[in-house]
């Protein structure tokens, strides 16, 4: 089976259009001020209409108030939040409850102490993202480009929903997959000429690598 594929901090028409051409399962939109690939929600809904019933729209957010999640929930009707700051297990479940939507916890990951934070939003979080530590002086909570030790996966039970994220592009990414058999990917910086400005022929080339390492388990399994 293809892994889920994510193409994350979208802006412009082009973008989401060959995205979702793809085979795009996920497309997300960021909602933090400091980043490159920030979008007004208002525009991010504009952009996301084309998507509705065939890929999952998400909203990534940091530490929203409670308005600005009103607003990007409002606007944007998204399939999906994704939580990119420091929330409780308890916060996630109250922001499940007040809007009605599944939620994915994003986690920071440098050494196998990072994941055990896990456990604790386990049946509470509808799916995980594993992203790379930002490095430091970054302010960024993911984008950056950086990719950590994939083998500290090995440790997560298999009924751990999950998406891997942090520094995939094209020539990694069958790498990644053949490490940790994720049911996910996330990329973002790994399909642009520029933080912020993805790039059609970077998404095609990221889509075909996907192909292309998934065609020998497609091979065997028909085989079988």
């Amino acid at each position: 089976m293809r892994p889920d594929i994510k193409i994350c901090g979208l802006k412009s028409p082009e973008a989401v259009d060959r995205a979702l051409k793809r085979g795009a399962t996920h497309i997300g939109f960021i909602f933090f001020e400091k980043s490159p690939r920030y979008i007004e929600p208002d525009l991010a809904a504009k952009l996301a209409e084309p998507a509705r019933g065939k890929a999952k729209i998400v909203a990534v957010v940091v530490d929203p108030t409670n308005d600005e999640l009103d607003e990007i929930v409002s606007l944007l009707k998204p399939d999906m939040l994704q939580l990119h700051g420091n929330e409780s297990p308890e916060h996630v479940l109250t922001i499940k409850a007040v809007y009605g939507l599944p939620v994915m916890k994003a986690f920071s990951v440098r050494t196998a102490d990072d994941l055990k934070r896990v456990e604790a939003y386990i049946g509470i979080a509808d799916r995980f993202l594993f992203d790379a530590k930002a490095p430091k002086g970054s302010e960024l909570p993911g984008g950056n480009g950086v990719s950590f030790d994939w083998g500290l996966l090995s440790w997560l039970d298999s009924s751990v929903d999950y998406m891997l994220s942090g520094g995939l592009n094209k020539d990694n990414v069958a790498e990644a997959l053949f490490v940790t058999k994720a049911p996910g990917i996330d990329v973002s910086s790994g399909v642009e000429t520029a933080p912020g400005v993805k790039s059609v022929a970077k998404i095609d080339e990221f889509f075909d690598a996907v192909e292309k390492a998934n065609a020998p388990v497609m091979a065997s399994g028909s085989r079988e």
